[in-house]
């Protein structure tokens, strides 16, 4: 799991937006729309270079997915020698780890909760245990949920309250609990915070 010790509430108000997706966020936003140490009363604009631009895209994409430094260069590394368009390569990379697609199904609410569900041995993969967080998935592998009635309740206490906007790629059954990855989706699908292609220009830069 990539830690980090700054606090979650900073980071969004910092990059003035709700890379996480919880409801809390967008209050704290509405209450406090300033980054911190930054006086409420102050509207100056301050002027924001190209690498800070570059640089603030590349933040909200990585923390909103709770990669460290480390794992977001290697994907992205793995994006560019893959061939083809880059950015469009690095979300669908992204969004085939298996704790992603754990938070797309519902089963979490969040990706750090999805992280534990997977590194804690609370899955299967097409059947086998898989304990890693960053395996990719390919199209067509199924997810299962391990017969243990704490995760269980927790999982179907995600889905009812339904925070998670469904995405169209994947597949959840949940009286079995399980899900599917269907399809590998199209960049373009991919509701995201940050401009993909900026990211791209941050590390190019290296």
């Amino acid at each position: 799991m990539a830690h980090t010790h700054t606090a979650k509430g900073k980071i969004v108000r910092r990059l003035g937006t709700n890379i996480y997706g919880q409801v809390k966020f967008d209050r704290l936003l509405q209450r406090k729309p300033q980054a911190p140490g930054r006086d409420p009363e102050d509207r100056r604009r301050r002027k924001i270079t190209d690498y800070g631009r570059q640089l603030a895209e590349k933040q909200k994409l990585r923390f909103g997915y709770g990669l460290s430094e480390k794992q977001f260069r290697n994907l992205y590394r793995r994006a560019k020698a893959a061939g083809g368009v880059t950015s469009d390569t690095f979300i669908q990379l992204l969004e085939r780890r298996l704790d992603n697609l754990v938070y797309r199904f519902g089963w979490a609410a969040s990706r750090d909760q999805a992280r534990q569900l997977v590194s804690h041995n609370h899955l299967l993969v097409n059947g086998q245990p898989l304990n890693i967080p960053s395996a990719l998935l390919a199209q067509g592998d199924r997810i299962t949920v391990k017969r243990r009635k704490g995760v269980e309740s927790l999982i179907r206490a995600n889905l009812a309250a339904g925070n998670q906007v469904r995405a169209s790629w994947v597949t959840v059954e949940e009286d079995s609990l399980s899900g599917v990855l269907t399809a590998i989706p199209e960049a373009a699908e991919v509701p995201l915070d940050a401009n993909v292609q900026l990211v791209v220009e941050y590390y190019s830069r290296s």
